[in-house]
């Protein structure tokens, strides 16, 4: 069974950090390539980060890059996503997904979320 959980999320001001994790198990972690994902109510979920299988290849969003950066420890299956600078735009629910396709499609197994609010 595939289990895909992400964690850190929380509540900062807006400049601040935060590192998100996820944890995957029930796949072959390191053969896989890994995505982050965003969405606020009444909009559609958008690719934040992508990651390919080895980590020589990362993509981003325009709003986040220079801002945040996607990485991955493949003996520990889980990546990351460091997101410096937040802004109060930034606030989302963050959604980790497993084997994720370049430009963040298509999109094989989701984690449940976790919420990031940027405070002014």
């Amino acid at each position: 069974q595939v289990q895909v959980v992400e964690s850190g999320g929380g509540l900062v001001q807006a400049g601040e950090s935060l590192r998100l994790s996820c944890k995957v198990s029930g796949l072959t972690f390191d053969n896989l390539p890994m995505g982050w994902f965003r969405q606020t109510p009444g909009k559609e979920r958008e690719g934040v980060s992508w990651i390919s299988w080895s980590g020589g290849l990362t993509d981003y969003a325009d709003s986040v890059k220079g801002r945040f950066t996607i990485s991955r420890d493949n003996a520990k299956n889980t990546f990351y996503l460091d997101m410096n600078n937040l802004k109060v735009e930034d606030t989302a629910m963050y959604y980790c997904a497993a084997d994720v396709g370049w430009q963040f499609s298509p999109i094989r197994y989701w984690g449940q979320g976790t919420q990031v609010t940027v405070s002014s």
